[in-house]
């Protein structure tokens, strides 16, 4: 029996999905498994016996990544779960951008007691005329998951898209449309195109991705949307390039003083994955990736250790073993196994960084005699039997 604990509320279409041989529990000591959304997890103590986060959602900013890869613990995320509520959401962020339906309401609101509204409302309202987005040239920096939505639907709404990621996976190019002009300089975004949207994740390489001379190269009048996260934008430049007037506007999700009321910025309160749906489709991914490793050994979805995935084990044994990533590693393993007559029939190894991770399902019963030589081993940091 595998104990977890829910550090925020998950969604119990979530929760519903573990199986009998899962328990929750209120304390974290005793959790093998803990489900996250957005509590932060810095300055907490793991217990010795925690082997996995699954974190409810793409961003992993509130998770110690290097401590929990240095202790053994596998971080998951949920790439792709959320992926249509934030591209629903940018298209809203750029139509609202477009057409001034924001001052119109709220000049509907300040004459809300004038009877004559209505006749007020054709007088007043070629100052909230805005353009349309058909054959507007849209560049998305980023295609993962959410990038690739983006770029898609807006070729139906008859956009003219370019998209820019040195780092594309095979999946998402596959998904991306044929008509997708996929360009191999960022510059070619900022010198050509009307509109632009973010979709990277946030780290050093990234940070300030769209800064004072990003800006500086874009066509004046652009529009400027961030629904992946604020610090991947110098908005103080924003804030000059709205006055100078070579940005229209800023949609941002991420409300900080910086942004939150400036002129020329919509500011939305963090709602891209706010849908029910995407909710419970998070917590049905975390969900299904901790019990898969904690059942089985298998990693998918890792943000700190490789994707390795061996099925259910129909050997005697499987060993799961997280180590350094160094040279002669696999072949202490097997020598350990040798050693004791053990016949290894299936393995595998990966990498990622300075971690790596090594499951052998074996035709014998895994020992406490093996464990404990697969541990001594310089290097390895957690030893776990799985079967």
């Amino acid at each position: 029996m595998f104990k977890y604990a829910c550090l925020n509320d998950i969604s119990a279409v979530g929760i519903e999905k573990f199986t009998g041989n899962f328990e929750k529990t209120e304390d974290i000591n005793e959790a093998q498994g803990v489900l996250v959304r957005s509590a932060s997890m810095h300055d907490m103590e793991f217990p010795d016996g925690l082997l996995a986060i699954a974190r409810a959602g793409a961003g992993v900013n509130n998770i110690p990544l290097e401590e929990c890869a240095k202790r053994g613990i596998v971080v998951f995320n949920t790439p792709g779960a959320n992926a249509n509520g934030v591209k629903e959401l940018v298209f809203a962020g750029m139509l609202l951008a477009s057409r001034d339906v924001v001052g119109g309401i709220e000049w509907v609101k300040a004459n809300k007691d004038d009877e004559n509204i209505a006749k007020a409302a054709e007088k007043e309202k070629k100052k909230f005329a805005g353009t349309e987005i058909m054959n507007k040239k849209i560049g998305i920096i980023g295609l993962g998951a959410i990038g690739v939505r983006v770029a898609n639907a807006a070729k139906h709404m008859g956009m003219d898209v370019c998209g820019y990621d040195p780092y594309i996976s095979v999946d998402a190019a596959w998904n991306l449309s044929r008509d997708i002009k996929h360009v191999l300089n960022v510059e070619e975004i900022y010198e050509e195109c009307d509109i632009i949207t973010i979709h990277v994740p946030l780290m050093d390489s990234t940070r300030n991705t769209i800064n004072k001379e990003a800006i500086s190269r874009m066509k004046d009048g652009v529009i400027l949307l961030n629904f992946a996260r604020d610090l991947l934008v110098d908005e103080e430049a924003v804030l000059e390039g709205i006055k100078s007037g070579k940005i229209r506007k800023y949609v941002s999700d991420f409300p900080n003083p910086t942004t939150a009321g400036a002129e020329g910025c919509i500011v939305i309160p963090h709602l891209g994955a706010s849908t029910e749906e995407s909710e419970d489709n998070c917590a049905k991914m975390a969900v299904k990736e901790l019990m898969d490793y904690l059942e089985n050994g298998n990693i998918n979805n890792s943000v700190n250790f490789p994707k390795a995935d061996m099925g259910v084990c129909q050997a005697a044994g499987r060993v799961a073993i997280h180590h350094r990533n160094i040279a002669n590693m696999i072949t202490k393993f097997t020598a350990n196994f040798g050693d004791l007559g053990i016949n290894i029939t299936d393995m595998i190894n990966k990498s990622k960084g300075d971690y790596a991770y090594t499951m052998m399902d074996v035709e014998s019963e895994i020992t406490d005699e093996i464990v404990g030589k697969l541990q001594a081993i310089d290097g390895v940091i957690r030893v776990r039997v799985v079967k």
